[in-house]
């Protein structure tokens, strides 16, 4: 069964380590390095943003953080990937900001399964840009849920 819990502080070492094994299966257009780089930018969004926790028996198995109607991140440990855990997480942002308001999320370009998990979930592509937020060369494709 899936729980869900709002994160802690102490919460920040065990998402980073579900982060960086999902990053590391996921992200293939990322070197080491890069991962290394992005570690400090995840700690300070746990630290700031609104997170929410999927458990599997007790132990944290995913997490997203949220800014407004902003999904941050989302990020599934590997080893539970198909387990339902990002839908219930997705439908959880849904239910907080109410089925009358849209959600956006940024999709690396680089990630198809990612975007595919998305464009099932019924987000829709509104924009691309040629590279992150921070201005690194890794292109962003803009989505949003709808309301309904």
């Amino acid at each position: 069964m899936i729980a869900l819990r709002q994160g802690a502080v102490g919460d920040i070492p065990v998402l980073v380590d579900i982060w960086w094994r999902s990053v590391e299966a996921t992200h293939n257009f990322l070197a080491p390095d890069d991962i290394a780089a992005l570690e400090p930018e995840v700690r300070r969004g746990l630290g700031r943003l609104e997170v929410w926790v999927a458990e599997l028996d007790g132990v944290p198995a995913g997490f997203m953080m949220m800014n407004g109607a902003m999904i941050e991140a989302l990020f599934i440990d590997p080893g539970h990937r198909g387990k339902m855990l990002g839908t219930r997480l997705i439908s959880h942002a849904r239910e907080l900001r109410g089925r009358n308001k849209e959600l956006r999320v940024d999709v690396n370009e680089g990630n198809p399964d990612v975007l595919g998990f998305y464009l099932a979930k019924g987000f829709k592509q509104t924009g691309r840009s040629e590279t992150d937020g921070a201005g690194r060369p890794w292109p962003l494709l803009h989505m949003v849920l709808p309301p309904g």
